[in-house]
């Protein structure tokens, strides 16, 4: 872990200082340069970190994105319990991505010879703000309750579609969505010459896109999907969309075809869908889903 990150999700800093006081701050979104602000003013009230003092700043990060390129700060004031910011941190972002992101404010005192010490924190649910209140409000500042690394909210969404065809129907095949060749598994075995009809059902996945995912450390995501149809997890089973780069709202627009099912197998199936990062060589999992009946 970076020292970010440590001082995100590390218990040493927490419980060192009893958390007291205020932080007062205003949120503003800027449509105009797609822009959050959060216009920090002052503190009042904070704890003592050392001898009768503290050397206060402010750092935020938008979660669940933990990374450096979330972490914004502010300058370090000296010798007060009762610190002026007025300061502003940006966020370069679209409004809707702001759905499922949580503004994490914390305060801190800085202490240039060893650890900085926890003050306390707010968090905001930015997908429930008021955003026609643009005033400077007072938040109390909380303890923070020690959290896992993977214990996050949403990493994003999933838009989708699922369709069973049975065995020897015809009027609805190929109407999941659009189909990208790769992505299917070889039909032409199955198909009766002239006939056209499959012998055995289809489950037909249009995976069509993703939405809000949480930026890495570039602020972007190189993502694919991956699927599986549980039980089986053979290689056989395993199909995945193009890699679309450098967007958190890809767009896959790609069907994945499954054959061989009888409605009766559908009861035991379960589908898994899994969203990961490409990286030069290696991938990074982002957050998956699992679809079923509740029956297998």
């Amino acid at each position: 872990l970076s020292s970010s990150l440590v001082s995100l999700y590390s218990e040493g800093e927490l419980g060192r200082v009893a958390v007291r006081g205020c932080v007062q701050f205003a949120l503003r979104y800027e449509a105009a340069a797609e822009e959050l602000h959060v216009h920090v003013l002052r503190c009042r009230e904070l704890a003592e970190a050392r001898r009768q003092r503290s050397d206060p700043y402010i750092k935020t990060y938008l979660l669940p994105d933990k990374s450096n390129h979330s972490k914004r700060k502010t300058t370090v004031r000296k010798r007060s319990l009762d610190p002026v910011f007025n300061e502003t941190l940006k966020y370069k972002l679209e409004k809707t991505d702001l759905q499922g992101r949580t503004l994490n404010l914390s305060v801190w005192h800085h202490d240039s010879l060893g650890r900085n010490l926890f003050l306390g924190e707010v968090e905001i649910a930015l997908g429930t703000w008021d955003w026609a209140n643009t005033r400077p409000e007072w938040f109390n500042l909380q303890p923070r309750t020690p959290v896992s690394p993977n214990d996050l909210a949403s990493r994003g969404r999933l838009n989708l579609a699922l369709k069973f065809i049975p065995a020897g129907s015809e009027g609805e095949r190929g109407r999941a969505g659009p189909a990208v060749g790769r992505g299917h598994r070889a039909l032409t075995p199955l198909l009766r010459p002239g006939a056209g009809l499959p012998p055995t059902g289809e489950l037909h996945i249009w995976l069509k896109a993703a939405q809000s995912l949480a930026p890495l450390r570039r602020g972007t995501v190189d993502a694919f999907v991956q699927c599986y149809v549980l039980p089986d997890d053979s290689k056989a089973s395993r199909q995945k969309t193009r890699v679309v780069k450098r967007s958190l709202n890809p767009l896959f627009n790609h069907t994945m075809v499954y054959d061989g099912f009888q409605a009766k197998d559908l009861a035991e199936a379960c589908a898994e869908f899994t969203l990961w990062h490409r990286e030069a060589f290696a991938k990074r999992p982002l957050g998956g889903i699992r679809l079923s009946l509740g029956t297998g």
